[in-house]
């Protein structure tokens, strides 16, 4: 027999036509929340939400991406005010004078501070004598190499953290201005971080954070999202499904919600507790084609049951009209027996 995919039904009813309009309002009833269940334990209605259209999935995956961004911010920030205690303590005792003006920070050491492998932030170096873009490109790189760590230039921060992919440039230019700060020295700062103040400090930096790895984030996982629709492409042409690369591309932003899920309760728990998982970008990757992947073969066995109940009503539609043609027949052979018959007749009183 000859498979046909198509899994389209034009309605043939009212009846049918009314069920279809139910089945769509409940389409624009679905919040995000709803489609982010959906999406983990629901694999079925994949199909369903991928038909909604490009708009609605790339919304969800803003929001989703959104919440990650904030969640990787927060741990940002509850690790700079960690920082933030530990430094009012060394700066008091340790740390070199300085002075800040117009976007330019001066610290008073002759040689580069260096700080290895501080427990919230990682590696720490502060030069703010150095010009050369090939040495702060080392420097920016001795951060990357560690996993994490800050370079303080003296008109910008680099910062690296594990949660971020790359690393973050912020002038200092940037930061303060929006806090109305265009100098200070060392003793301004310590009374700073011990005042209330610090609040719109930790707000701008937030701000600044989340815009920079709501961006960044939202790219990569993009990339992350064509790359495993690539694959759906492949299990499309295997099954021998009808479908277009956007509903491959739709199916493929809600296989990633597991993956980002999972990345997030990671980065919470790096929060705590440093560690690092090997190999995770594979296995987020893995995990995300597998959805894909288990949406498309449900969609293949849904379209071949189809395929059989359609098969059912035209081999039932068939023997009902063979029942007919068999019962006409029948009708027409009495009608001519009847005929001959009367014709006989007829004969044998025109003889007599």
């Amino acid at each position: 027999m000859k498979e046909e995919n198509n899994i389209d039904v034009k309605p043939n009813s009212s009846e049918s036509q009314n069920k279809n309009k139910n089945v769509k309002k409940e389409k624009f009833n679905k919040g995000f929340f709803k489609k982010l269940y959906y999406s983990i334990v629901k694999i079925e209605r994949y199909p369903e939400m991928a038909a909604e259209g490009l708009p609605r999935a790339l919304s969800y995956f803003t929001k989703l991406i959104a919440i990650f961004a904030i969640i990787s911010c927060l741990g940002s920030l509850y690790n700079l005010n960690k920082v933030l205690s530990e430094a009012v303590t060394y700066l008091q005792n340790s740390f070199p004078e300085f002075s800040y003006s117009e976007g330019i920070l001066d610290v008073q050491n002759d040689e580069p501070l260096i700080f290895e492998n501080n427990e919230q932030v990682g590696k720490i170096i502060v030069d703010t004598k150095e010009d050369d873009e090939q040495k702060i490109n080392d420097y920016t790189n001795q951060i990357i190499e560690n996993g994490s760590g800050i370079v303080i230039l003296k008109d910008k921060v680099v910062v690296k953290t594990e949660s971020v992919m790359g690393t973050a440039n912020y002038t200092y230019a940037e930061l303060f201005n929006q806090l109305g700060l265009t100098s200070f020295n060392k003793q301004d700062v310590i009374n700073f971080i011990n005042s209330s103040q610090v609040i719109s400090l930790y707000f701008s930096v937030f701000l600044m954070m989340f815009i920079y790895v709501f961006v960044i984030y939202f790219l990569n996982i993009l990339t992350y999202v064509i790359f495993v629709s690539l694959f759906g492409v492949i299990a499309n042409l295997i099954t021998k499904l009808r479908m277009r690369y956007v509903a491959v591309f739709n199916m493929a932003v809600y296989s990633i919600t597991l993956s980002t899920i999972l990345y997030m309760i990671y980065l919470g728990i790096n929060i705590f507790v440093p560690f690092q998982i090997k190999y995770f970008e594979p296995m987020y990757i893995s995990v995300a084609t597998i959805y894909l992947i288990a949406a498309i073969f449900i969609l293949k066995s849904e379209a071949i049951k189809k395929q059989v109940e359609v098969m059912k009503i035209q081999e039932v539609q068939r023997q009902i009209k063979e029942e007919i043609e068999r019962k006409q027949e029948e009708e027409r052979q009495k009608q001519e027996q009847k005929r001959k018959d009367k014709e006989k007749e007829e004969k044998e009183r025109k003889n007599k």
